[in-house]
């Protein structure tokens, strides 16, 4: 067997790389893209969980960071991060708890978003025990159908209650896109309808004498055209954007127009561990790994099944090579050309489905440029 150059040979596998000159460029267009039209990016970290890449955003221009849980923020606090919202509405004493150790970091800035006034009201007891007023974003419900409460009249109802309220201060509105139509008309048009609702129901509340200041909207697919049509004057109401997954990409936000397929970071390395059988080698990473999405709901999609099977990820410079198959701790490498077999020990790169499942696997990732390890990126949480 004719010996071969393996990459990253000082590292085991399966191990989860990120090509920092992708990372840097999505980086930099991210707050390009923000700075020319105008309006602040505070970039969702969900995709990365890290304060390293966090401190890289914030340095290219970020005002701050979004997480999603109330426990995703005092690790990020304590990697040196002081501008955290956190996205997710929380109710209940622990999380309450994990508040009142952050709000007690007087250099920590914390915005918090609900759609309750029970939710508001626990937050009101914190920030009073604590002697601060707790900033508070409203969730406007745009058709993600999971948090927010309607626009119009349940806006301005709640919205009345939460000002009223001692200890935290109701300074904006909040919302996400989600469920476009998978194409780029479906995206621009989703991203002109949220931004259409938030912009009315800022005007709104200042009409009735609630004076926010804060008007936040984002995702990774409608990320650019958000941008588009604030450049182009259409609603100055908007102050932030917070698109995530775009910085790291992976297949699910290519399929959604979140990211090109170019543009994805990171990728699992994994290394052939058995060719004995003709139609398929197998790897040494499999859901324990990868996660086990198969985005499924997009199986209407060309190409979504090979020989009836869904695809875990792509792998690098390898059309003809299809990850249809997961074990826990392995997987299928099937060969769409039989002409193209793999070796054993030979090292592949895959871009997974879901890069939010394979970080959250992971403690640390293995930052690489020009097929040289550059640093470790502690998973952050």
């Amino acid at each position: 067997m004719a010996k071969q150059k393996i990459p990253y040979s000082t590292l085991d596998t399966p191990v989860v790389l990120v090509d920092m000159d992708k990372l840097e460029t999505n980086i930099r267009e991210m707050s390009q893209l923000a700075a020319e039209a105008g309006v602040k990016l505070r970039p969702h970290t969900k995709v990365h969980e890290s304060a390293l890449i966090a401190r890289m955003q914030i340095e290219a221009g970020a005002c701050g960071i979004e997480v999603g849980s109330v426990d995703q923020a005092e690790p990020m606090g304590e990697g040196g991060i002081d501008d955290i919202l956190i996205a997710h509405p929380f109710y209940g004493e622990h999380k309450l708890a994990t508040l009142k150790r952050l709000l007690n970091k007087p250099e920590l800035k914390v915005t918090v978003v609900i759609d309750m006034v029970e939710q508001a009201e626990g937050i009101s007891q914190v920030g009073q025990a604590v002697g601060r007023k707790v900033p508070v974003l409203l969730k406007i419900e745009t058709g993600g159908n999971r948090y927010g409460v309607l626009p119009g009249k349940p806006t301005l109802n709640l919205a009345k209650k939460l000002d009223q309220l001692p200890g935290i201060e109701l300074i904006g509105i909040y919302a996400h896109e989600s469920g476009a139509e998978s194409t780029e008309e479906g995206v621009a048009k989703m991203a002109l309808e949220v931004a259409t609702i938030m912009a009315e129901t800022a005007r709104m509340l200042k009409r009735e004498g609630i004076m926010i200041e804060h008007v936040s909207v984002g995702a990774s697919p409608t990320f650019p055209a958000t941008c588009r049509y604030i450049k182009e004057g259409k609603f100055p109401e908007i102050t932030e954007v917070h698109p995530g997954g775009r910085v790291i990409g992976d297949i699910l936000y290519m399929r959604a127009f979140g990211n090109t397929r170019e543009a994805c970071a990171l990728t699992v390395l994994t290394a052939v561990m058995g060719t004995s059988h003709p139609g398929h080698a197998i790897i040494d990473a499999g859901w324990k790994t990868f996660g086990a999405e198969s985005l499924i709901d997009h199986r209407e999609m060309p190409g979504f099944f090979w020989n009836g099977r869904p695809s875990y990820g792509s792998i690098q410079s390898r059309p003809d090579l299809w990850l249809g198959r997961l074990a826990a701790e392995s997987a299928w490498v099937y060969y769409t050309d039989p002409k193209k077999k793999l070796s054993l020990g030979e090292r592949l790169e895959i871009v997974p489905n879901t890069a939010n499942l394979v970080v959250n696997i992971h403690d640390k990732l293995y930052g690489v440029r020009n097929g040289e390890v550059e640093r470790v990126i502690p998973v952050t949480g």
